[in-house]
């Protein structure tokens, strides 16, 4: 299902009986997190909400927020148009697993796939809703205020608004963050010697009324499209867009390979063409229905400078460090804009959801190069990325180990720290029973495997940032050909036709007679 706007998403999401309204004014200064938290941390994600009256600095914001839209298995199954965040993976699967018609009973099927595909390419329109309210620079800024900034300076052509993000009601989300923080930001970059355009979502923390720190951390995309800006000296393009359809903001969160097009996975996880427009002063496109765009660019030539602190999705602050600075030259909205937001910080959060939706989309891509792989979690508690279980249907010795060291060689796999490899008849969804089989089938000393590679830079707990140890453990029975001389015992079970039994006696003898009652 495509969605025309983020508000058409939140309305669709308030009749599903899946989002408050919350009518008093509450501030963008600690308060919009104080009380996404409460639902976020509430069973099941809680519900999303749509704060009408933010307020900044205590002023009265024009543009309501939307928080927590993401933050349950039902807004995420919403959200991708599907009844259920498995039945679009199903689809996916479909896809991927898709091989040569052997009948016509196939072809028609495979047609109907190739038809599904026919709007994922995304084409370019003259106008777009997002640029209906445009406030935009002829030139840099000679001269900037402190944020938020008294009411906006106006240039020399008449009615024209020079742009500002204190007309955004951006959060400061935790005491000791440096400043307020765009969550949901999505950042558009282009490749400068391929071409290739990549959407990521790297948190902006804003300096003034013009400029923000852009932290990309160095192993991804937009660093690396970076880097040759640098080398070459050349001022670097760079857009912000926020809202939209939500499939546009979980496109670029997806752990897609470097050079796949994120706006070709939401084209088709809308089942629509992404339509974007060309930027006013930057040569980059962006959704055409996204609710806000802020455009800019990258001096490298301009020293870097401390961005953070952040209270991170670590749960721990993340402290100051060096990133580029990102210069506005316009800001253009939709009229009737919604500002998207989430909080991150001790789990569990918003990004559970979100990033378990990744794995489950893309499992099948994962199985085409792993096929022993049944299922894969990655607990809350885990914040994302620290901790991986995954079950393995096991057919030789010492597969465990290399389905880890194949694992961490994938894309954002590399950053975590330990994975728990079980047998393909433990549910890895459940944390007792991956608990129980980690703690009965393990020798510490034989079944553990530690290694180095790239780490997340926001780990607090790495000595050297970004560079860590990760620790896998062999967590399945052992075969004769890993060095076990023993017979592997059988797990404790009832026999099935005396536990079947056992039910019906159950509920025959709590049933409830008519005159008991």
């Amino acid at each position: 299902m495509a969605f025309a706007s983020f508000a058409e998403f939140v309305a669709l999401l308030e009749r599903a009986g899946e989002l408050v309204r919350v009518k008093p004014p509450v501030a963008t200064e600690l308060e919009i997190t104080a009380l996404a938290d409460r639902q976020m941390k509430a069973p099941g994600g809680g519900k999303a909400l749509l704060v009408e009256h933010p307020t900044v600095n205590g002023k009265a914001g024009a543009v309501p927020v939307a928080i927590n839209t993401l933050g349950s298995w039902k807004r995420m199954a919403l959200c991708l148009g599907a009844e259920s965040v498995d039945a679009a993976a199903a689809a996916l699967a479909g896809l991927v697993q898709a091989k040569p018609p052997l009948t016509w009973r196939d072809a028609i099927r495979l047609l109907g796939t190739a038809l599904d595909l026919r709007h994922a390419r995304p084409r370019v329109v003259a106008s777009a809703p997002c640029q209906e309210v445009q406030q935009r620079y002829p030139q840099a800024p000679a001269r900037r205020h402190p944020w938020p900034s008294a009411p906006p300076v106006r240039d020399q052509a008449p009615g024209r608004v020079l742009p500002t993000l204190g007309d955004l009601p951006i959060l400061q989300c935790w005491p000791g963050d440096g400043g307020r923080f765009l969550t949901l930001p999505c950042v558009v970059t282009r490749d400068p010697d391929t071409g290739a355009r990549n959407v990521g979502m790297y948190r902006v923390q804003v300096y003034d009324e013009t400029t923000t720190g852009m932290h990309w951390q160095v192993q991804k995309v937009g660093a690396r499209h970076g880097r040759r800006y640098y080398e070459t000296g050349t001022r670097m393009p760079v857009a912000i867009f926020l809202g939209g359809d939500p499939a546009l903001t979980f496109a670029a969160t997806a752990p897609l390979p470097d050079g796949i097009d994120e706006f070709l996975l939401a084209g088709y996880l809308r089942r629509e063409s992404v339509e974007l427009v060309r930027c006013l002063t930057v040569d980059l496109e962006v959704p055409a229905q996204a609710d806000v765009v802020i455009e800019g660019y990258i001096d490298p030539t301009e020293p870097l400078r401390d961005e953070g602190p952040f209270g991170d999705h670590t749960g721990f602050y993340t402290l100051p460090e060096p990133y580029p600075v990102f210069h506005v030259t316009a800001i253009t909205r939709r009229r009737d804009a919604v500002y998207p937001a989430t909080i991150v910080g001790v789990p569990p959060m918003e990004d559970f959801y979100i990033g378990s939706a990744s794995v489950k989309l893309f499992l099948p891509v994962l199985r085409m190069t792993f096929p022993e792989i049944v299922d894969l979690a990655l607990p809350a508690a885990g914040v994302m990325h620290n901790l991986l279980f995954v079950s393995i249907r096991k057919s030789y010795p010492m597969q465990a180990y290399k389905l880890m060291h194949g694992l961490w060689g994938m894309g954002q796999m590399m950053f975590t720290k330990y994975i728990v490899v079980v047998d393909d008849d433990v549910d890895v969804h459940n944390l007792e029973e991956v608990l129980f089989h980690w703690c009965a089938n393990t020798d510490p000393q034989r079944d553990a495997v530690f290694t180095r590679g790239p780490a997340d830079v926001l780990d607090h707990a790495m000595a050297v940032p970004g560079i860590g140890t990760k620790l896998g453990f062999d967590a399945t029975r052992k075969l004769p050909g890993e060095g076990f001389p023993r017979a592997w015992p059988p797990l404790v079970r009832m026999d099935p036709a005396v536990r079947a039994r056992i039910e019906k006696l159950w509920a025959d003898a709590t049933r409830t007679a008519p005159g008991e009652r």
